[in-house]
């Protein structure tokens, strides 16, 4: 297997995504080879200086960078050679078999959808967050920030979308799905989630639990939370929120721990032809690391091919 790995994306870039490489690499199978995407010289030099061995990686000159500030339509066209660039093209052609960044997360999700393409019948991809729950497990929720805007056919692909992810990357067999709302009730909610329930309890693909509090949502009452990207995101950021809270206060606490979003590194693009994993902008190393081995989990189940065959 070979894991894409953008270095110069990210507010760290390139120092922190070279030292995750080579923490990633000590823990993920010796079969396993991480690509490393960006200018030769920065990468050659950066494994200098961590202890790091040119042998143990591929190492793909893409020495233009997508900064934060690029407009995420135009910057891959505009920029051909760029590490985002190069990786989907490396993707597309399946040199890789899965590619990851940290960096312009508009970008990313451009290149997810038309370089390596919707899967035909999705109506919109989207991506994920992963939530703790006090039992011990994590829910995932999802959309988190890419559709802002939705329509009940939408958040009834999500569920399914969210079905398959927590199937097979995370092992549960049947995951519970509930739909995010202001009350349990199914006449409880705005039009969008009232007609989503609709649709979500008529349906024999998934394992609908009904709908979802905002109290109930680190509990472990569902596997996977749909919802709307605007709402989602709102979520993410709260949770983010809190825990940076506790820290300031100088509290810890072996629950709230594990909302550092250094444990997750990253998320996929679910809904899309091939493996894309997205990581935060302000990832570190050990966040780093985390993103290339999740991005081995997912490349690993097969999940993009496993949705084509869901849809299909």
């Amino acid at each position: 297997m070979k894991i894409g790995l953008d270095i110069l994306g990210g507010d760290f870039a390139p120092k922190a995504n070279i030292l995750g490489a080579i923490l990633a690499l000590k823990e993920l199978p010796e079969d396993v080879k991480i690509v490393l995407l960006g200018d030769q010289g920065q990468i050659a030099e950066q494994l200098k200086e961590n202890g790091g061995n040119p042998d143990d990686f591929e190492i793909v000159h893409a020495p233009d960078v997508i900064t934060m500030h690029d407009h995420p339509t135009r910057a891959i066209p505009q920029k051909p050679n760029s590490s985002i660039a190069v990786g989907f093209d490396l993707l597309s052609k399946g040199e890789i078999d899965v590619f990851a960044s940290t960096g312009n997360t508009g970008a990313m999700l451009v290149g997810a959808i038309y370089k390596i393409n919707t899967v035909p019948s999705i109506i919109r991809p989207c991506i994920t967050s992963v939530l703790p729950t006090i039992n011990g497990s994590n829910s995932i929720l999802l959309d988190v920030g890419t559709n802002a805007d939705c329509k009940p056919d939408v958040l009834y692909q999500f569920a399914i979308l969210g079905a398959l992810y927590s199937k097979h990357v995370y092992g549960i067999e049947n995951p519970k799905i509930g739909l995010l709302n202001i009350g349990e009730e199914e006449s409880k909610g705005n039009l969008l989630t009232i007609a989503t329930h609709k649709l979500l309890k008529e349906s024999d693909d998934i394992n609908f639990i009904g709908n979802v509090e905002g109290r109930d949502l680190f509990s472990g009452i569902a596997d996977v939370i749909v919802c709307d990207g605007f709402t989602g995101n709102v979520v993410l950021k709260e949770a983010e929120g809190i825990y940076g809270l506790l820290r300031k206060r100088g509290i810890r606490d072996e629950y709230f721990d594990r909302f550092n979003y250094e444990n997750y590194g990253g998320t996929p693009v679910l809904g899309v032809k091939g493996n894309v994993i997205i990581g935060h902008g302000i990832s570190n190393e050990i966040a780093v690391k985390n993103m290339v081995k999740h991005s081995y989990e997912v490349a690993k189940s097969g999940l993009s091919n496993r949705i084509k065959e869901a849809f299909n």
